[in-house]
């Protein structure tokens, strides 16, 4: 994946090729406009560079002159105080505060279920159980995605980096959400159509649109 840019950087990113949390960062460097290094990796194999740098073998990984950080969300909440235009976090205290807590919840409610789906010697019934979950959690909230242009916000912010891949990804689950859910089926496609989301997707990502 090249990213095409004027802004110059020497920052590096360990990513998965398809892994929804190295997805987000991907997004948030897309959004700033920043020129990297992309180096995909498959953590099972334990690849030496990654290693060197991340004692727990994770990803993504973002490298930054002597700078190494391994967590997605301070990933992302970095980047956006290191490259700070367009800002992707509110200004005022209370507001990201907000922000905060909803990208937590984003994390503790849907992609643990996401992740649970993903856990390859799961049982299918099991999964079942996760996908359903998973989907009504979703509708649960469905009128929160027609509040405002974004989720829960005017402007595009980190929540919306976060919840693009995890929507994106709902198809290749085995998760089709009904009619009650249209808002949200209106929202991923006015995200999935922000050419931040369309660069930062990997080859492998692209091609679970075939499953949509």
């Amino acid at each position: 994946m090249a990213v095409v840019s004027n802004k110059r950087s020497v920052i590096t990113l360990f990513s998965g090729s398809n892994d929804p949390y190295s997805h987000r960062a991907r997004i948030v460097l897309a959004e700033k406009g920043v020129t990297f290094d992309l180096l995909e990796v498959d953590t099972t194999l334990q690849p030496q560079g990654l290693v060197e740098v991340n004692p727990y073998n994770t990803v993504p990984t973002l490298l930054d002159r002597d700078l190494v950080l391994y967590e997605s969300g301070i990933i992302m909440e970095y980047l956006d105080e290191r490259f700070p235009h367009p800002p992707l976090m509110p200004v005022y205290p209370v507001a990201r505060a907000r922000t905060r807590l909803m990208f937590y919840r984003i994390d503790r409610d849907w992609y643990k279920l996401m992740d649970k789906i993903l856990q390859p010697n799961l049982l299918e019934s099991d999964k079942d159980i996760f996908r359903t979950e998973l989907k009504e959690s979703l509708t649960s909230v469905a009128a929160l995605f027609s509040d405002s242009p974004f989720f829960l916000s005017e402007e595009f912010s980190l929540v919306d980096c976060s919840m693009g891949p995890l929507l994106w990804r709902l198809p290749s689950l085995g998760i089709k959400l009904g009619a009650e859910a249209k808002v949200i089926s209106v929202y991923a496609h006015k995200i999935f159509s922000r050419e931040s989301f369309q660069v930062s997707l990997t080859d492998a990502e692209r091609a679970l649109s075939e499953i949509r």
